[in-house]
């Protein structure tokens, strides 16, 4: 599904892209294609100067399948067994319609980022991607699934070392969003998250 980003979504960009103007040495920006993902990247680069973003298919969003675009509580009556696969707790579930399994995103998302490593060793790179890709980077890191909540524009810093060590530096950090009065509670109230990684590669 590939929606625009909101008016509380685009201030919530404009104060990650000042913060990240402050970032040192930022070597390249990535990010998805879907629209709300690239709006971002788009106002990071014209904050940052020097940069256009490299658009990667493979940063998008989890395919849904059937049950993409619909409301929680309508997709269990529209399409059940859609619903059923996506409410599975089985990784390799896929999800009737074209929809993708949670190893099929992991891997996926795994795979754009070893190709990211690989082009920008011992480089910092901004990442600007979606919710399910990040809990798969997470998962990647912790070896295990991420249960918390994703915040809008959060960054969230990982380490990736030349023999492929993957270590958590900062998680969740909203900062530029409390400077400028936006509460956690407004961000709640998105509909649809846009995320950003910020990684350090070496």
């Amino acid at each position: 599904m590939d929606v625009e980003l909101n008016e509380v979504g685009r201030q919530q960009a404009a104060s990650l892209a000042e913060r990240l103007s402050r970032v040192p040495e930022i070597s390249a920006i990535y990010s998805s294609d879907l629209k709300r993902a690239l709006e971002t990247a788009e106002t990071i680069v014209a904050t940052c100067g020097k940069f256009e973003v490299i658009k990667d298919p493979d940063l998008r969003e989890r395919h849904l399948g059937d049950v993409q675009g619909l409301l929680f509580r309508e997709a269990a009556k529209v399409c059940p067994q859609a619903y059923r696969a996506f409410s599975s707790r089985r990784t390799d579930q896929v999800i009737p319609g074209g929809g993708e399994s949670l190893d099929q995103l992991y891997h996926r998302a795994i795979s754009s980022l070893q190709r990211i490593c690989q082009k920008h060793t011992g480089k910092r790179v901004v990442v600007v991607t979606h919710g399910g890709v990040i809990r798969a980077l997470y998962r990647r890191a912790c070896s295990r699934r991420f249960r918390g909540s994703i915040l809008n524009t959060s960054v969230n810093i990982i380490q990736i070392s030349g023999d492929d060590v993957w270590t958590i530096k900062a998680w969740g950090d909203i900062d530029h969003l409390n400077q400028t009065g936006h509460s956690i509670l407004v961000l709640g109230l998105v509909k649809h998250h846009l995320l950003l990684v910020l990684f350090l590669l070496e």
